[in-house]
């Protein structure tokens, strides 16, 4: 199956000069849907890990079942404010701006080894945050996999001892 094929081009968006992949139209899709989820799971098969992270909120998309499947848990990395306990932040740049993430202070144990799964690999700041907010908490992060890779920002490079997997690069 041509994963491609159910993701939709948005020119222009969320500003001037960005090509946004919209993955709204796979997620309607249940065969498309089912066969990243079938992909990711087979993906993260390789190594050896505890739990599974993903970010807000399309890391929780592709996360869970994830999780689900192979049956691991599942952390959440939110945006400030949304988590109910003690946190740590984490700021990083976008391709367009900035943002911060926060994680619970005692979401992962030190030793855990854990997954991160997002939707989309840009620049790498999304996930070098999240990995040094795992490394903060004494946590390993085993591997990165996305289902989608804009190669040409080059966001492996801030993830250099990490294994990253992306189902489609463009």
């Amino acid at each position: 199956m041509d994963l491609k094929t159910l993701i939709r081009d948005i020119p222009d968006y969320p500003e001037k000069g960005i090509l946004f992949r919209d993955i709204t139209t796979l997620l309607k899709d249940p065969v498309g849907l089912a066969y990243s989820i079938d992909l990711l799971c087979e993906t993260v098969s390789k190594v050896d890990f505890d739990l599974v992270v993903g970010p807000e909120s399309r890391g929780f998309i592709f996360g869970v079942p994830v999780a689900y499947n192979l049956k691991k848990g599942f952390i959440p990395i939110r945006k400030p404010g949304k988590l109910p306990y003690k946190t740590y932040q984490q700021s990083y740049n976008l391709e367009y701006g900035t943002n911060t993430l926060e994680i619970h202070q005692d979401a992962i144990l030190p030793g855990q080894k854990v997954i991160l799964i997002d939707d989309l690999l840009a620049t790498g700041g999304t996930n070098k945050a999240m990995v040094d907010l795992i490394t903060k908490l004494g946590g390993e992060v085993v591997m990165v996999v996305c289902l989608i890779e804009l190669t040409s920002l080059k966001g492996r490079e801030l993830l250099k001892d990490i294994i990253v997997e992306t189902l489609l690069q463009y």
